[in-house]
C-alpha cells in the first residue's frame, strides 16, 4: 500500500471532481484485509482520484476528518464530503459509495 503523506487539508478541500481520501496504516489487519475490495471497486471508476493518506500518531489530517478507525473512506466531490465506510466489507459497499458522488462507470 502506498501513501501520500504530502498532502494537508487545504489541498484536499481544493481537490476537484470525484476522489476516495483512504485513511489507513501498511501494518494494519483491517487494511489490508479491505485492499482488495477497494482497489476492485475504485478500478471500475479511472476518473475518481484515489488517494492513500497514512494515519496514526503524529499524523493531524486524519484527526480533521474525524478518522478513528481504519480503514476509513472519505468520498469527495470537489473537495466536499458526501460520503464515508469505515471497514469495508464488500465491493458494494464502496461501488455505491463512489456512486453517490455522482460517477458513472466509464
Amino acid at each position: 500500500m502506498a501513501f501520500d503523506n504530502q498532502l494537508n487539508r487545504a489541498d484536499l478541500d481544493q481537490l476537484k471532481g470525484p476522489a476516495i481520501v483512504e485513511f489507513g496504516a501498511n501494518w494494519c489487519g483491517y487494511c489490508q484485509a479491505a485492499q482488495s475490495i477497494i482497489a476492485a471497486a475504485a478500478a471500475k471508476y479511472p476518473n475518481v482520484k484515489h488517494i492513500k493518506i497514512e494515519d496514526g500518531k503524529g499524523q493531524r489530517l486524519g484527526r480533521t476528518y474525524s478518522v478513528k478507525l481504519w480503514p476509513t473512506l472519505v468520498f469527495l466531490k470537489d473537495g466536499v464530503e458526501v460520503s464515508r465506510l469505515v471497514r469495508p466489507t464488500q465491493i458494494a459497499m464502496v461501488t455505491d459509495a463512489i456512486n453517490m458522488i455522482n460517477i458513472s462507470e466509464d
